[in-house]
């Protein structure tokens, strides 16, 4: 992973001396004697959690927030041992945090063993955070890696239970986070149906615009025990979505902002600084809060590649109602190929595509993983349910209608006489309008994700392709778990991609109004639809678990069976896996 040390940096680390040094986030330093007698007069209570993330082979970041009893500058120390006992320390280190950074802590301790367990605790005053646990990445020939993979975790629409059952799984290298990991929506937004009932109103009340907005949402999340406990467990790899900003964001706008919410990039750089302030990430250098893409080495077996598809320089997303045509009223489907396809249009920026590739192909591990937010499969479904005007069970029920009038006015001699009563009975059903539905072609059901930017996924596959790399794409954003083999526009098969279910988001069984007892029909309906898709849930909420060895990745993907009371159990019965074995680019369900 890419490391940027300042000079002061670098000079404050060899001071020290000790197994573990400090840098402090935003070049905090120790306060000077002067201030030991009034930063030690003030104290603070650590009431949002600790965390540890961006794992190196010899550092790991560690965070916390201390809430002051008065406002002012704090002074905070941590340390790191081998024991939970804290009977072998082998670093520590003091720094000072104030409202400036919204009292929020975050070092880097640096001067770590490769792949092994160590225990954190901050201390503020005479109290000390609780213990955690952290875990640096593996060097060398490594055997198995075990990554926890989650995204989409809306606080209103029910209790995190997907963070405790997550929290409770052993074996796990680190938790890799890929977005939307907080909503900026105000109350009675987005999924917000049971939110008073559970005591999960947002705050503060309203849209989040400010910085004073966002860490206050940030600072709710971290109220939430089940996220404090998976966080205190395991370190998180983590990228932003839109939501950590605003709905469909792209570089230079939202979907969720309006021009009477003020300046949209006033808006942003407060958002990103939240985000860094409140979460265990590295920053590239000082103030750096655009820049997120970087990569993560598990020993020889796994190069994790984390990227930003979305903030940092993302073109607005196409949409389908620019391309309707007034007189026909149908897509100008040829305009519209010509938008999508195009090579000036961007996702990730020319110097963010260019890194990947020249990490794609100088990258040594067995398995390369793309970790970013959004679906990579090509997911075309037919006009009529890509536009809701018919759902998912219509669609088939009327395409087998029609194909039996088509035989039956070609006289075809094999129609059954069950099949043609079916068709007296049923037949008003094909009217013109759904007639001229069921002709639709298949279209991209989602312009913000990779379908909508095909060129740059074109040049990531061929790259892929040329390196012969096991490549795995892991994606959220969502809600619904899926399992894509990756095919380039020759028709080859390049990869594989999985993706998460959500902690609390609705999916499709919200947008489409899926029934319970249509979940099934409806999964099986679209993976007949969709070409190269082979899993898909999509209604539970959950997440996955990717366990890696020199032979194979598989997928487990983990669901509970409620979100509206803390007391949930595992829905065994919907546990799904899906392995793919090094060397082929297809995926085998379990």
């Amino acid at each position: 992973m890419k490391i940027h040390y300042s000079r002061r940096d670098f000079l404050a680390m060899s001071a020290k001396g000790v197994g573990a040094a400090v840098i402090s986030y935003g070049l905090m330093g120790c306060s000077s004697s002067d201030d030991d007698e009034q930063a030690n007069a003030a104290r603070g209570e650590f009431l949002n959690g600790v965390a540890s993330g961006d794992p190196t082979h010899e550092a790991v970041i560690l965070w916390t927030r201390v809430t002051p009893e008065v406002e002012g500058e704090l002074n905070v120390s941590w340390e790191i041992a081998t024991d939970e006992a804290f009977s072998n320390i082998i670093g520590n280190g003091e720094t000072t945090t104030s409202a400036a950074r919204d009292y929020t802590v975050k070092v880097d301790a640096i001067g770590l063993m490769s792949g092994t367990a160590y225990y954190y605790r901050f201390k503020c005053g005479e109290g000390y955070s609780e213990v955690a646990m952290t875990k640096t990445l593996p060097e060398g020939a490594v055997e198995q890696v075990k990554l926890a993979v989650m995204s989409c975790a809306n606080f209103p629409a029910g209790y995190f239970n997907v963070y405790q059952l997550a929290s409770e799984m052993a074996g796990l290298d680190a938790v890799i986070h890929l977005g939307d990991y907080i909503y900026e929506y105000g109350r009675g937004g987005y999924a917000s149906e049971h939110a008073a009932e559970l005591g999960r109103e947002v705050l503060p009340a309203g849209e989040l615009l400010t910085l004073s907005d966002y860490r206050t949402r940030y600072a709710q999340y971290h109220s939430d025990a089940a996220l404090n406990a998976l966080h205190a467990k395991v370190p998180f790899i983590t990228v932003w979505d839109d939501h950590e900003v605003a709905n469909d964001s792209w570089a230079d706008g939202a979907e969720n902002h309006n021009a009477d919410e003020g300046d949209f990039t006033a808006r942003k750089t407060a958002a990103l600084q939240a985000y860094f302030e409140w979460l265990p990430i590295r920053p590239w250098s000082e103030g750096n809060h655009q820049e997120i893409y970087r990569s993560f080495s598990f020993g020889d077996l796994v190069d994790l590649h984390m990227l930003d598809t979305r903030q940092l320089a993302r073109d607005k997303q196409l949409d389908y109602a620019d391309y309707i045509d007034d007189a026909s009223n149908t897509i100008d489907s040829a305009r519209f190929m010509a938008d999508v396809t195009s090579d000036t249009r961007t996702m990730l920026g020319a110097e963010q595509l260019q890194w990947l590739q020249a990490s794609l192909l100088n990258g040594t591990g067995k398995w390369q993983v793309l970790g970013q937010q959004v679906l990579m499969g090509s997911m075309l479904l037919p006009a009529a349910i890509a536009t809701q005007k018919l759902s998912v069970y219509q669609y088939a029920e009327l395409g087998a209608l029609a194909q039996l009038a088509a035989r039956a006015q070609a006289g075809d001699p094999t129609l059954t006489a069950q099949e043609y009563s079916y068709l007296i009975a049923n037949q008003y059903k094909l009217t013109p309008e759904v007639m001229a539905l069921l002709q639709l072609p298949a279209i991209p059901y989602n312009l913000d994700a990779w379908d909508g930017y095909a060129y740059e996924r074109e040049v990531i596959l061929a790259t892929a392709k040329a390196k012969g790399a096991n490549l795995v794409v892991i994606a959220g954003d969502t809600h619904n778990a899926w399992a894509n083999e990756l095919t380039d526009s020759h028709g080859d098969n390049v990869g594989v991609e999985f993706a998460t279910s959500s902690v609390s988001s609705p999916g499709l069984e919200y947008y489409l109004g899926i029934e319970a007892d249509q979940q099934s029909v409806t999964e099986a309906g679209i993976v007949d639809l969709v070409e190269g898709l082979k899993y898909t849930n999509l209604r539970d909420r959950g997440f996955m678990v990717l366990s890696f060895d020199h032979n194979q990745v598989k997928s487990d993907w983990h669901y509970v069976d409620t979100l509206m009371s803390p007391d949930f159990s595992e829905a065994s019965d919907k546990q799904a896996s899906a392995v793919t074995l090094a060397g082929e680019v297809k995926i085998t369900l379990g």
